[in-house]
């Protein structure tokens, strides 16, 4: 770090090393908050997935029937709310609806009506789990982020700038002292008055 030895350095590091001493209790509890965020989201990720898991499981007799499923739901519209968490935007599900297309007797059976409601609960999970995984991908970005700041803070610049206090403050208190010496050695050999 480059600096000059003079009083108005010495302000500016000051400033500056304040500023990052103040930020810096700011920055770890973003950096916290991120990282439970991100906990919370990785366990919700598993939630949904076992969740996805154990319907697949539950309906797997019925696989068979699966290529025999009419196209009849499409997605009709995606409810998506953003929340914020130290500063960052997460997308969240808010509602999914679905439209099912009306169709002949074939698509009034039993299984289809059933499968139907499956299929909408599996694509709903989907949907949760792909918006879940965004925000752990942002989260994660972000918590790198907050972390890498807060190590810059308190690793690097804060020493550095107590240091080069350190210094500028030593070098002055000894410019200072000097020039009192000399001024006291000049007055002693100054003379006292004149005679004549």
């Amino acid at each position: 770090m480059q600096y000059q030895l003079n009083r108005v350095a010495l302000q500016k590091i000051q400033r500056d090393l304040a500023m990052r001493v103040r930020a810096l209790p700011t920055l770890k509890a973003k950096e916290t908050a991120l990282r439970l965020e991100l906990r919370k989201v990785e366990s919700e990720i598993s939630q949904l997935r076992e969740q996805l898991v154990d319907l697949k499981t539950a309906n797997h007799d019925n696989l068979p029937l699966w290529s025999e499923y009419p196209e009849l739901l499409n997605i009709e519209s995606l409810e998506i709310t953003q929340r914020h968490i130290a500063g960052v935007k997460l997308d969240t599900i808010a509602d999914v609806r679905f439209r099912i297309v009306k169709a002949g007797l074939f698509q009034q059976r039993a299984w289809v009506v059933k499968g139907t409601d499956l299929l909408q609960d599996i694509i709903e999970l989907h949907l949760r789990i792909t918006t879940a995984e965004k925000n752990l991908t942002i989260l994660g970005a972000a918590r790198k982020k907050a972390t890498q700041k807060v190590n810059l803070y308190e690793k690097i610049q804060i020493p550095r700038y107590t240091e080069a206090l350190r210094k500028i403050r030593s070098f002055l208190d000894d410019r200072d002292n000097l020039s009192r010496a000399a001024q006291k050695i000049s007055r002693r050999k100054a003379p006292t008055g004149s005679s004549v």
